[in-house]
């Protein structure tokens, strides 16, 4: 018996009525169902074998964040628009699963980062998961954010922009890409630093090797806002510190042939016949 999960956009009915659809063919078989919201599980993610995500890839980011720290594979079913994560589209979710049942699957890792929040007169965070990107953004009543950025624990650069973003490889096609950041292959370990509008001579993205550290510390008394892979934004007061460095748990992503990366990336900029 299998228990599968099932991570659901609550605000797209054919999500939620994909899901009951899925869940009834499931318990048929002799499996069982769960489901999750927004990061909420109404069970331990321990127990699941399988969580498949309906909705576009802001679903898949909140599914794999509810269920990356037990190392539970997800299955992307596109109910979006672009899809970059998703793996099946929703005629396809049964056979999908009747491939994963019968173990006629891959599972393809992607590099998350773990980012911590410290210093100020708060107490240090706990460490939160990105997949996609960490972005430090001006708050609501700022112009800019003016921030540090340093490497493995020595300064590097001082940036004022309108915001900057530290992203994964499989975060380049996310925001990092509408910032004319480079597009890095998923199977690559490195980590991409953007400035967003910045104002200064130096806008370039920086490449860095997925073992180091990477601080970002808002300076001359600058408020700014920490957003990660899209969810509200938190609070970053002068003197604290955001760390983010590679995660300690891959992201597991269920495919069922060798996804080509380029070949995607052409479809969706429908770029096939040039």
């Amino acid at each position: 018996m299998a228990v599968i999960g099932f991570g659901v956009h609550s605000g797209r009915p054919a999500a939620v009525a994909a899901a009951e659809g899925a869940g009834e063919w499931l318990r048929a078989r002799g499996h069982e169902s769960r489901t999750i919201v927004d990061t909420e599980l109404d069970c331990d993610a321990g127990e699941l074998d399988l969580a498949v995500s309906l909705g576009g890839d802001g679903t898949m980011l909140r599914t794999v964040d509810a269920v990356c720290g037990a190392d539970v594979p997800v299955l992307g079913v596109n109910l979006g628009h672009l899809g970059y994560l998703t793996t099946v589209e929703p005629d396809g979710l049964t056979a999908a699963l009747e491939c994963f049942l019968g173990g006629d699957y891959r599972v393809e890792p992607r590099m998350t980062l773990d980012v911590e929040v410290r210093g100020g007169e708060a107490p240090p965070s706990p460490t939160r998961r990105a997949l996609n990107d960490v972005v430090l953004q001006r708050d609501a009543k700022g112009h800019t954010v003016r921030a540090e950025l340093s490497l493995n624990g020595s300064p590097f650069l001082r940036y004022a922009a309108d915001s900057l973003i530290v992203c994964t490889p499989t975060g380049s096609t996310a925001y990092n890409l509408s910032a004319r950041g480079p597009i890095v292959s998923p199977r690559a370990r490195v980590h991409i630093v953007t400035p967003v509008a910045p104002h200064g001579l130096f806008d370039r993205s920086l490449v860095l090797d997925a073992g180091e550290e990477v601080e970002l510390r808002p300076i001359d008394d600058a408020k700014a806002e920490l957003v990660l892979d899209g969810w509200r934004p938190i609070p970053i007061v002068p003197g604290q510190t955001v760390t983010c460095r590679q995660g300690r748990r891959d992201a597991l992503l269920v495919t069922f042939e060798e996804r080509d990366f380029h070949r995607i990336l052409k479809g969706k900029f429908d770029l096939a016949d040039r």
